[in-house]
Protein backbone atom coordinates (compact mmCIF):
# COMPACT_ATOMS: atom_id res chain seq x y z
CA UNK A 1 0.00 0.00 0.00
CA UNK A 2 1.36 3.36 -0.96
CA UNK A 3 1.35 6.22 1.55
CA UNK A 4 0.63 9.66 0.28
CA UNK A 5 3.04 12.25 1.62
CA UNK A 6 1.78 15.70 2.48
CA UNK A 7 3.28 18.72 0.86
CA UNK A 8 4.97 21.33 3.02
CA UNK A 9 2.02 23.64 2.40
CA UNK A 10 -0.52 21.02 3.55
CA UNK A 11 1.52 20.30 6.69
CA UNK A 12 1.78 23.99 7.51
CA UNK A 13 -1.97 24.42 6.99
CA UNK A 14 -2.75 21.57 9.42
CA UNK A 15 -0.32 22.92 12.04
CA UNK A 16 -1.78 26.42 11.71
CA UNK A 17 -5.34 25.06 12.06
CA UNK A 18 -4.34 23.12 15.20
CA UNK A 19 -2.74 26.19 16.77
CA UNK A 20 -5.76 28.38 15.97
CA UNK A 21 -8.17 25.69 17.23
CA UNK A 22 -6.28 25.49 20.53
CA UNK A 23 -6.48 29.27 20.96
CA UNK A 24 -10.23 29.26 20.38
CA UNK A 25 -10.93 26.18 22.55
CA UNK A 26 -9.06 27.60 25.52
CA UNK A 27 -10.22 31.16 25.09
CA UNK A 28 -13.83 30.06 25.24
CA UNK A 29 -13.12 29.54 28.92
CA UNK A 30 -14.14 33.16 29.39
CA UNK A 31 -17.52 31.65 30.33
CA UNK A 32 -15.99 29.97 33.37
CA UNK A 33 -14.06 33.07 34.43
CA UNK A 34 -17.17 35.22 34.17
CA UNK A 35 -19.51 32.65 35.72
CA UNK A 36 -17.27 32.00 38.73
CA UNK A 37 -16.22 35.62 38.95
CA UNK A 38 -19.81 36.81 39.29
CA UNK A 39 -20.90 33.93 41.53
CA UNK A 40 -18.04 34.30 44.02
CA UNK A 41 -18.20 38.10 43.83
CA UNK A 42 -21.92 37.99 44.70
CA UNK A 43 -21.48 35.43 47.50
CA UNK A 44 -18.50 37.17 49.09
CA UNK A 45 -20.00 40.66 48.88
CA UNK A 46 -23.38 39.43 50.17
CA UNK A 47 -21.69 37.66 53.07
CA UNK A 48 -19.76 40.84 53.92
CA UNK A 49 -22.89 43.03 53.73
CA UNK A 50 -24.90 40.61 55.86
CA UNK A 51 -22.10 40.46 58.42
CA UNK A 52 -21.53 44.22 58.47
CA UNK A 53 -25.06 45.62 58.31
CA UNK A 54 -27.42 42.98 59.74
CA UNK A 55 -27.62 40.75 62.74
CA UNK A 56 -27.99 37.65 60.56
CA UNK A 57 -26.38 34.87 62.58
CA UNK A 58 -24.88 32.88 59.69
CA UNK A 59 -24.02 35.09 56.71
CA UNK A 60 -21.79 32.32 55.35
CA UNK A 61 -24.92 30.44 54.22
CA UNK A 62 -24.74 32.36 50.94
CA UNK A 63 -21.83 30.09 49.99
CA UNK A 64 -24.25 27.21 49.43
CA UNK A 65 -24.87 28.78 46.01
CA UNK A 66 -21.44 27.48 45.03
CA UNK A 67 -22.73 23.88 45.06
CA UNK A 68 -25.11 24.28 42.11
CA UNK A 69 -22.43 26.49 40.52
CA UNK A 70 -20.06 23.51 40.40
CA UNK A 71 -22.70 21.47 38.55
CA UNK A 72 -23.47 24.28 36.10
CA UNK A 73 -19.78 24.70 35.36
CA UNK A 74 -19.15 20.97 34.91
CA UNK A 75 -22.21 20.50 32.68
CA UNK A 76 -21.25 23.50 30.54
CA UNK A 77 -17.69 22.21 30.20
CA UNK A 78 -18.90 18.73 29.30
CA UNK A 79 -21.34 20.02 26.66
CA UNK A 80 -18.80 22.36 25.06
CA UNK A 81 -16.05 19.75 25.29
CA UNK A 82 -18.18 17.08 23.61
CA UNK A 83 -18.88 19.43 20.69
CA UNK A 84 -15.18 19.97 20.00
CA UNK A 85 -13.73 17.66 17.38
CA UNK A 86 -10.10 18.40 18.21
CA UNK A 87 -8.69 18.18 21.74
CA UNK A 88 -5.09 19.31 21.90
CA UNK A 89 -2.55 18.78 24.63
CA UNK A 90 -2.94 22.43 25.66
CA UNK A 91 -6.71 21.94 26.03
CA UNK A 92 -6.19 18.89 28.21
CA UNK A 93 -3.53 20.61 30.31
CA UNK A 94 -5.77 23.64 30.79
CA UNK A 95 -8.71 21.46 31.88
CA UNK A 96 -6.53 19.42 34.26
CA UNK A 97 -5.19 22.57 35.92
CA UNK A 98 -8.72 23.76 36.70
CA UNK A 99 -10.02 20.32 37.73
CA UNK A 100 -7.00 20.09 40.05
CA UNK A 101 -7.96 23.45 41.52
CA UNK A 102 -11.54 22.23 42.09
CA UNK A 103 -10.31 19.08 43.85
CA UNK A 104 -7.79 21.03 45.97
CA UNK A 105 -10.50 23.56 46.91
CA UNK A 106 -12.80 20.80 48.14
CA UNK A 107 -10.01 19.21 50.17
CA UNK A 108 -9.06 22.61 51.60
CA UNK A 109 -12.67 23.28 52.61
CA UNK A 110 -12.86 19.92 54.40
CA UNK A 111 -9.61 20.65 56.23
CA UNK A 112 -10.51 24.16 57.45
CA UNK A 113 -14.30 24.01 57.78
CA UNK A 114 -14.09 24.22 61.58
CA UNK A 115 -12.00 27.38 61.30
CA UNK A 116 -13.63 28.93 58.25
CA UNK A 117 -11.91 32.27 58.87
CA UNK A 118 -8.75 30.75 57.42
CA UNK A 119 -10.47 29.79 54.19
CA UNK A 120 -10.37 33.13 52.33
CA UNK A 121 -6.59 33.70 52.40
CA UNK A 122 -5.93 30.04 51.63
CA UNK A 123 -8.40 29.79 48.73
CA UNK A 124 -7.09 33.06 47.26
CA UNK A 125 -3.57 31.66 47.44
CA UNK A 126 -4.72 28.45 45.79
CA UNK A 127 -6.77 30.26 43.10
CA UNK A 128 -3.72 32.22 42.05
CA UNK A 129 -2.01 29.09 40.77
CA UNK A 130 -4.45 27.92 38.03
CA UNK A 131 -5.10 31.52 37.03
CA UNK A 132 -1.38 32.23 36.68
CA UNK A 133 -0.69 28.96 34.83
CA UNK A 134 -3.69 29.45 32.52
CA UNK A 135 -2.38 32.85 31.56
CA UNK A 136 0.86 31.22 30.40
CA UNK A 137 -0.90 28.35 28.62
CA UNK A 138 -3.03 30.68 26.50
CA UNK A 139 -0.45 33.49 26.47
CA UNK A 140 -2.87 35.97 28.00
CA UNK A 141 -1.19 38.54 30.27
CA UNK A 142 -4.35 39.67 32.17
CA UNK A 143 -4.68 36.15 33.62
CA UNK A 144 -1.02 36.10 34.64
CA UNK A 145 -1.56 39.43 36.39
CA UNK A 146 -4.80 38.03 37.86
CA UNK A 147 -2.86 35.16 39.43
CA UNK A 148 -0.39 37.56 40.99
CA UNK A 149 -3.27 39.73 42.20
CA UNK A 150 -4.81 36.70 43.93
CA UNK A 151 -1.60 36.21 45.90
CA UNK A 152 -1.41 39.87 46.93
CA UNK A 153 -5.04 39.84 48.02
CA UNK A 154 -4.46 36.60 49.96
CA UNK A 155 -1.94 38.52 52.06
CA UNK A 156 -4.43 41.37 52.50
CA UNK A 157 -7.12 38.84 53.53
CA UNK A 158 -4.73 37.41 56.11
CA UNK A 159 -3.21 40.61 57.52
CA UNK A 160 -5.90 43.19 56.70
CA UNK A 161 -7.92 42.99 59.86
CA UNK A 162 -11.68 42.59 60.20
CA UNK A 163 -12.62 45.79 58.35
CA UNK A 164 -10.46 45.20 55.24
CA UNK A 165 -9.89 41.43 55.01
CA UNK A 166 -13.48 40.44 54.08
CA UNK A 167 -13.33 42.70 51.01
CA UNK A 168 -10.29 40.89 49.59
CA UNK A 169 -12.45 38.15 48.05
CA UNK A 170 -14.83 40.38 46.05
CA UNK A 171 -11.90 42.57 44.95
CA UNK A 172 -10.03 39.42 43.87
CA UNK A 173 -12.98 38.26 41.79
CA UNK A 174 -13.24 41.63 40.12
CA UNK A 175 -9.54 41.97 39.32
CA UNK A 176 -8.54 38.36 38.71
CA UNK A 177 -11.59 36.74 37.07
CA UNK A 178 -14.07 39.35 35.85
CA UNK A 179 -11.75 41.85 34.19
CA UNK A 180 -9.60 39.14 32.53
CA UNK A 181 -12.78 37.21 31.64
CA UNK A 182 -14.34 40.17 29.83
CA UNK A 183 -11.03 40.97 28.11
CA UNK A 184 -10.78 37.35 26.99
CA UNK A 185 -14.38 37.35 25.76
CA UNK A 186 -13.76 40.54 23.81
CA UNK A 187 -10.63 39.06 22.28
CA UNK A 188 -12.47 35.87 21.26
CA UNK A 189 -15.38 37.86 19.84
CA UNK A 190 -12.96 40.09 17.91
CA UNK A 191 -10.95 37.14 16.54
CA UNK A 192 -14.05 35.22 15.47
CA UNK A 193 -15.31 38.10 13.33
Amino acid sequence: MEEKLMSGEESLKIITEMINRTKINIRQSSFHLLFWGWLIFACSLTEYLLWKFTDFASPWYVWFFVIPGVFVSLIYGFIIGSKEKIHTYADKLYSCVWLGFLAASLVLFIIVYRNIGLFAPLILTLAGMPTFISGFIIKFRPLIIGGITFWILALIAHFGGPSIAPLAMPVAMLTSYLIPGYLLKRKVDHESV
